[in-house]
């Protein structure tokens, strides 16, 4: 057997765009993952709520450059200072911030736990009170900084939509909106469930990965749009078969994507923020990898086989998919088998150019009448 005739391995299927997975008919199982990541991160956020930080809530920060201390230190230090759960980190160049919610006392009392953290501080750090510095966020400015993010995140959906809209058609909107709202529910979900704390850097990382998550949608999208126009002309695929055609094509981008993406934010996340102790990164870093993930997952086994849902319902497309399944049962064309039309053949393919008169589903009804 020569090197042309061997089978390509899964690899080598995968990236010439051979592979057979059936992503549309196996929708119910995918849908069934997601509900129920996202049930329990909602129910999550019901019972524990988020862990804002003081730029959502309101509180108190101090700041000091500390180079001959660590993490636990200040920490210990702050606790016996009075403060009941401090949030310490490490900005770089040694400087290590705490911050914590003091809403709840009296102006007296928040005045007697400031010196002491400032004194307890300064001795951890072996500097003078002076070198301390503090700050102070009033719960109006965290409702502030809470209405905005929302305001910036509605703005970004509307733009999406009508991107989209304009770009495609509005289904295909629709099937992405829901697309990144999964991606949103499932990230805020992780984050309440593991209580990571939500800063204005997981605001801005959220709209960083609604925008890979749309990138990665309108890729396929747009080859899906590409094969629609050979569908009606050739009547060998259904809408969805077609779907799963386009997905199989793109796979390999889409897999490739995700990981350049996704690699360079895990290096950020270990080696600066775990292994450096750099932990300003770390609230960034995590919302960009669950996000990431969840985007990735999405953009595959989510949008895409909505999008099939959304058009089969239309006249044009059942019609199609009734005549399809009524000649399957001589060809037996499963969603599945229409992925490998498109490697039977010189380049084989639903596109523009339509139905080629040698077309494999031809060749089999031709031997039946012969036979």
């Amino acid at each position: 057997m020569t090197d042309e005739t061997k089978t390509p391995g899964r690899i080598g299927r995968l990236y010439q765009g051979l592979t057979t997975i059936d992503f549309v008919g196996r929708r119910r199982t995918w849908f069934t993952i997601s509900v129920i990541v996202i049930v329990v991160g909602l129910g999550s956020l019901g019972i524990r709520g988020f862990n804002l930080g003081i730029d959502f809530k309101g509180g108190n920060s101090w700041e000091v450059l500390a180079p001959h201390t660590s993490i636990s230190a200040v920490t210990h230090a702050v606790q016996q200072a009075g403060l009941s759960q401090p949030t310490v980190e490490k900005l770089g160049n040694d400087t290590y911030q705490v911050s914590a919610d003091l809403n709840a006392m009296s102006q007296t009392q928040q005045q007697t736990v400031t010196n002491n953290v400032v004194n307890a501080l300064a001795k951890v750090a072996n500097v003078n009170a002076n070198q301390v510095s503090t700050s102070s966020v009033g719960p109006t400015w965290g409702g502030q900084i809470t209405r905005r993010a929302l305001e910036a995140l509605i703005v970004f959906f509307i733009a999406v939509v009508a991107y989209i809209s304009m770009r495609f058609e509005p289904k295909m909107a629709l099937a992405a909106f829901i697309a990144m709202v999964h991606d949103l529910l499932v990230t805020v979900g992780v984050f309440s469930l593991f209580g990571f704390q939500i800063t204005p850097d997981t605001v801005i990382a959220l709209l960083t990965i609604l925008g890979y998550s749309l990138y990665d949608t309108v890729v396929v999208f747009d080859r899906v749009r590409d094969n629609t126009s050979g569908v009606l002309k050739t009547g060998d695929l259904s809408y969805g078969e077609m779907v799963n055609l386009s997905m199989n094509q793109t796979l390999a981008r889409s897999i490739n994507t995700s990981l350049v993406a996704i690699m360079p934010v895990l290096s950020v996340l270990i080696v600066g923020a775990y292994i450096l102790g750099a932990t300003t990164l770390q609230n960034y870093g995590l919302a960009l990898v669950v996000g990431l993930l969840s985007g990735a997952y999405s953009s595959i086994f989510i949008a895409s086989p909505l999008l099939a849902m959304f058009k089969e319902r239309e006249p044009r497309f059942r019609e199609l998919a009734e005549r399809v399944a009524a000649r399957s049962e001589r060809r037996t064309l499963t969603p599945a088998a229409a992925a490998r039309l498109g490697s039977e053949g010189p380049q084989r393919s639903v596109g523009r150019s339509g139905s080629s008169a040698n077309s494999p589903v031809q060749a089999r009804a031709r031997k039946q009448k012969r036979r």
